[in-house]
């Protein structure tokens, strides 16, 4: 019986975890939805971009962001360390 409970008890773990993240997600896609954002990213404590979206800022697992560039309006992924900064609502 304990050999049946304990895989039960981690894939219901499981689902419980993920069903937070995507929460998370849907509630970050809900509030920011695709508002432009000015980033700036660094690498090794030097800034290597610098630049706003023209809309949504997608994060993927890796780290990476990928937006389009407002300045030459190109599908643009970057990886390093970003801050993200949203535009206000109107």
């Amino acid at each position: 019986m304990r050999t049946v409970l304990v895989p039960l008890a981690a894939l219901l773990t499981a689902a419980a975890v993920s069903a937070c993240t995507d929460s998370r997600q849907a509630q970050r896609e809900v509030k920011w939805g695709d508002r432009p954002a000015d980033i700036t990213c660094w690498t090794y404590g030097v800034q290597n971009f610098e630049g706003r979206s023209t809309g949504k800022v997608e994060y993927d697992e890796g780290g990476r962001l990928s937006f389009v560039d407002a300045t030459n309006g190109r599908f643009t992924t970057i990886e390093g360390d970003c801050r993200v900064v949203y535009a206000k609502s109107e």
